[in-house]
């Protein structure tokens, strides 16, 4: 059968219309699910768009007040921001929706440890512990409270229990170092800096520590070596300290 020009150029038109109309359907947007939403806010917190994520994450929480993750990352964010009262604000509704939400406890007790607020922060340490007894991180910032306490035996006794989780968590081993120096057990905190360097090698305040507890064991040689190695590596010294090494040079 033959077809004229026209006919021809009128189906082309038909074809050609059928073909955008389908083009269109497809490239129709589909509704966002709150699994959508939440995964953008993450990848947009990742790139430190934070303002990104903050609207995404409120999105989730428009379809679903009570997603506890979303609130934990939010607050997460605000911590970013330095916006200590809405960090504050979101752990708690983490915690309000899910009482077991181990990481809502523990980033509250890192922000109240840094606004100074020990007894707080040392509440919620303890919070996530119970859920968590061995939450690393959690044993390890503790320690560091009773030691601000100046409670030493207590701070010992949180860092063992790091390295009883986690026998290469250098943070463990480097706080177990500090406080058997004020303890005046020289043997033991030597030990101890060494085992960070193991594990850490560059970790120039380990150097610095080191070269101090071999100073007071009077073996200048290496507390020479260690001091020199802490300054390679950008460490800035005591200049009092670096006069009395001189004469070991």
């Amino acid at each position: 059968m033959k077809i004229s020009i026209k006919s021809f150029a009128a189906i082309l038109v038909i074809l050609l219309l059928t073909s955008c109309a389908g083009s269109s359907a497809e490239q129709k947007a589909k509704p966002l699910t709150i699994e959508d939403h939440f995964q953008l806010a993450f990848e947009a917190a990742g790139r430190g768009n934070l303002e990104e994520a903050i609207a995404e994450y409120e999105k989730v929480l428009k379809m679903d007040p009570k997603y506890a993750s979303a609130h934990l990352n939010l607050g997460v964010i605000y911590a970013r921001q330095g916006k200590w009262k809405k960090e504050i604000s979101e752990y708690k509704k983490a915690i309000d929706i899910n009482p077991n939400l181990t990481e809502a406890y523990f980033n509250l007790g890192v922000a109240y440890g840094e606004q100074g607020k020990l007894d707080e922060a040392i509440h919620y340490y303890e919070k996530a512990l119970q859920i968590n007894p061995k939450h690393v991180e959690a044993l390890n910032n503790l320690g560091v409270l009773y030691l601000k306490r100046g409670k030493l035996d207590e701070a010992l006794s949180q860092y063992k229990k790091t390295l009883e989780m986690k026998p290469d968590y250098f943070k463990g081993h480097f706080n177990l170092g500090y406080i058997y120096h004020r303890q005046g057990k020289l043997e033991e905190a030597v030990a101890s800096f060494l085992e960070v360097l193991k594990i850490q090698p560059n970790h120039a305040e380990a150097h610095t520590n080191l070269a101090a507890v071999y100073y007071e064991k009077k073996e200048y040689r290496l507390a020479v070596q260690h001091v020199d190695q802490a300054i390679k590596m950008g460490k800035n010294v005591d200049p009092r300290f670096l006069e009395r090494l001189k004469p070991y040079r």
